[in-house]
């Protein structure tokens, strides 16, 4: 059975924009567009579903199925095939739908004898309000062509449901009730602080008026000319960043640059204004399935690739009505930013005055807009799922970038709270700030290292105004993930040896690439994993691609020609595996002497300790390593077998179990028997409670997040160390779940700040 032709598109896009002008009421002519769509694209049945209230799907006009069916057959979204559609607002195509474990069986439709079926959405301003789908007798795929047909059809289907208010907008009046009540969501914090401001909705809220163009030669020089002004744009605001930003974030901006001027996502534009839409309409054609893709992609990196194509479309619909760019400069009021997504070129179209905070319903902590806001001093809240179905333009909104707390519409008993939060936090930074010139030492004497993480230059730029002793640990992979491709030895060498200068002498420990898990780079073939977590990743990655690993190493020593380097290397899980690794730091080491500049002045080479197994190794890993780094997120996502990604396990243990202290200890011991320096990194070691644990346990080295160093240090120059030794290794024999009330009580009565 053939498909809809080449040219057929457009003879239906015309047929339809004849009954979307015709006479009759909205549901005739629906009838009439089941009807056409059928008989153009070759199919027995096709049917068109709408959204009632309660998320459910009512059949609403047929050519094909029974007609006694219309208005009697509902399902609910996530029910039946029509219902997984609309639930995951993407196409589904299958050529036998009665095997797909989501089919559902409507006798009162008789559509058991059709096995084909391709569906898509409906959508309207990016919500699914209904489900259009065609069936077949035969077993077929429907092909690529027939699938965009279909979506470009379900648009002008949209556009009569919308403007004929088919669904009567009351039905949702008691879920739009709700958005005047007060509302909590929880999130991850992507960018650390406290903001409060009116909401603002980032995506731009223009309606595709007219889906079918009248005119394609004047649609396409439309497109083209906004496109046209899209690219000068963003060119524009590349050389308005070079000042702004340097390094990292200029290599964004650069990728931002390159995907204004990409070729595929133009001449998909191009494509379905040639099939019969409007400028307008062709647009949102490729968006939509821009963000049906993302929703389908957990690659971390082609996320942010898909987000920045989103903020494109965005920007070219502002064109197309004649603004420049987006109108976000003078805002009149302390604005809270609320998207989907974000692209970091958007961030930078806000005044900064009065941009607040920003609220994501997606987002991870490396993804740029995150690493851009950072730079900025904006906090942003991420991973809110529910803001956008909440949320109105002009709420009040609290965000809580400390606890990845987001408050809209809050009561006044909210507010004070909040306002409270923030002369605190005030209050602190400044009580901070004054700690930063004093020494590193306990109350009872003792000299402690408290360093920080870092990842990119921007990082080092705030160094001198925090008061820590060095960079504990530097992730080099964060360089990787933000290009588009390897970054060669040369620019590697340029980062490191920026770094190193930019320290002025202080201490610095290099990671080497812990790439792999949830760090994934576009130009790194991997197989997807069941388990990425305990699979392919860090210095196994450099292992089995030696080349990768020797590249890095080559120009980590290259940058610390004449100085000391300090490196170490993640997840090892035995010696064996650091001895080959060194094997390879020794081999470029070797050749850094036969160059001009030569090799390190002093080379200190050490190992992450994450992986349990390579702690009854480390009697015989300590006589070979110069020191060692206790890397604590992973090491506890290992010893107690928990997802720290997965809400449902990942706070089922604590970090201050008696277990997971000993084992620390067991470690901490084992480095004192053998004299060679530890320290610890992660998330424990930026909490004051959980800090004063490990110096009970004899740790004295310390990196953390720059966020946190403030109070960690607070707590450290407050704690007599002689008497907590004995009372933290007492209760690693606990049996207790946690010792975390324990050492509460401890810190009350010694008068340590925690």
């Amino acid at each position: 059975m053939s498909g809809l032709g080449i040219s057929a598109p457009r003879l239906l896009l015309r047929k339809l924009h004849q009954v979307m002008a015709g006479h009759g009421d909205a549901e005739q002519r629906l009838n009439e567009i089941v009807r056409l769509i059928a008989g153009n694209m070759i199919a027995e049945v096709c049917s068109c579903y709408l959204r009632r209230a309660g998320d459910v799907l009512e059949l609403y006009a047929t050519e094909g199925l029974k007609k006694n069916s219309v208005h009697q057959t509902r399902l609910r979204f996530g029910e039946g095939l029509v219902g997984d559609i609309a639930a995951r607002a993407r196409p589904l195509n299958l050529s036998d739908a009665q095997s797909h474990p989501q089919f559902a069986y409507r006798p009162e439709t008789g559509e058991e004898e059709y096995h084909s079926l391709l569906g898509t959405p409906i959508l309207r301003g990016g919500r699914v309000i209904g489900v259009l789908a065609v069936q077949n007798r035969t077993r077929r795929s429907y092909t690529d062509e027939e699938v965009e047909a279909l979506q470009t059809v379900a648009m002008v289907v949209a556009e009569l449901v919308s403007s004929e208010q088919m669904v009567a907008s009351t039905e949702f009046s008691d879920a739009a009730g709700n958005a005047t009540l007060p509302h909590h969501i929880n999130g991850r914090v992507l960018a650390e602080g406290l903001g409060a401001g009116v909401a603002l909705l980032h995506e731009p809220r223009i309606e595709v008026v007219h889906a079918i163009s009248s005119n394609r030669a004047m649609e396409m020089a439309r497109l083209n000319s906004a496109v046209n002004a899209l690219q000068s744009s963003v060119d524009k605001l590349l050389i308005a960043t070079n000042t702004l930003f340097k390094d990292e974030s200029k290599e964004i901006f650069e990728a931002y640059k390159m995907f204004a001027h990409d070729k595929g996502w133009l001449k998909k534009l191009q494509e379905a204004v040639n099939s019969g839409l409007t400028a307008e309409a062709a647009i949102k054609r490729v968006q939509d399935d821009t963000r049906a893709r993302m929703k389908e992609i957990t690659d971390p990196y082609l996320r942010e690739r898909l987000s920045e194509l989103d903020d494109l479309a965005n920007r070219l619909y502002l064109h197309l009505d004649g603004r420049s760019q987006i109108d976000r400069r003078n805002l009149e009021k302390d604005t809270v930013v609320v998207a989907r997504n974000m692209g970091a070129a958007e961030l930078l179209d806000y005044d900064r005055r009065r941009l607040k905070a920003v609220v994501l319903a997606e987002g991870t902590r490396s993804s740029h807009v995150a690493i851009v806001a950072r730079a900025l001093g904006v906090p942003v809240v991420g991973q809110c799922a529910d803001v956008r179905d909440n949320v109105e333009q002009g709420d009040l909104m609290l965000v809580d970038g400390e606890h990845g707390q987001v408050f809209l519409r809050p009561g006044d008993d909210v507010r004070q709270a909040f306002s409270r939060s923030q002369r605190q936090r005030a209050q602190q930074q400044a009580k901070y700030a004054a700690l930063r010139d004093k020494p590193n030492i306990s109350k009872d004497g003792v000299p402690l290292k408290l360093n920080v993480n870092a990842g990119l230059l921007i990082d080092i730029d705030h160094f001198p105004e925090l008061g820590a002793d060095g960079i504990g640990l530097f992730r080099t992979e964060l360089q990787f993930m933000v290009r588009s491709q390897m970054p060669k030895v040369d620019e590697q060498t340029e980062l490191y040896s920026r770094v190193l200068d930019k320290m002025d002498k202080k201490p610095v420990v290099f990671r080497t690439l812990d790439i792999g898990g949830d760090k994934l780079l576009p130009y790194l073939k991997t197989k997807p994993e069941e388990n990425p977590a305990l699979g392919w990743r860090a210095i196994r990655i450099g292992l089995d691609r030696p080349a990768l690993l020797r590249s890095q190493l080559r120009a980590l020593v290259q940058a610390a020609a004449g100085r000391e380097l300090s490196l170490m290397f993640p997840m090892i899980a035995e010696v064996a595996e650091f001895q080959e690794a060194k094997l390879l730091l020794n081999k470029e080491l070797t050749r850094a002497a036969q160059r001009k500049d030569g090799p390190p002045t002093k080379v200190n080479v050490g190992t992450m300790i994450e992986v349990p197994s390579i702690v009854w190794q480390l009697p015989h890993l300590l006589k070979e390593v110069d020191f060692i780094s206790v890397g604590s997120n992973d090491l506890m996502q290992f010893f107690f077998a928990v997802d720290r990604g997965n809400p449902k396990v990942s706070d089922r243990y604590d970090t201050l179990s008696p277990s997971l202290l000993l084992l620390l200890r067991n470690i901490a011991e084992h480095c004192e028997q053998a004299g060679k320096p530890f320290a610890i990194c992660g998330d424990i070691a930026g909490r004051p409670l959980e800090a004063m644990a490990l110096l009970g346990l004899g740790y004295r080295n310390f990196s953390m997040s720059s966020e946190t160093l403030g109070r960690v240090k607070e707590m450290a120059l407050s704690a007599d160390i002689s008497k907590l030794q004995n009372f933290v290794r007492g209760l690693c024999q606990s049996r207790d779940h946690s010792v975390r009330d324990q050492l509460r009580a401890f810190a009350r009565d010694h008068s340590i700040i925690i």
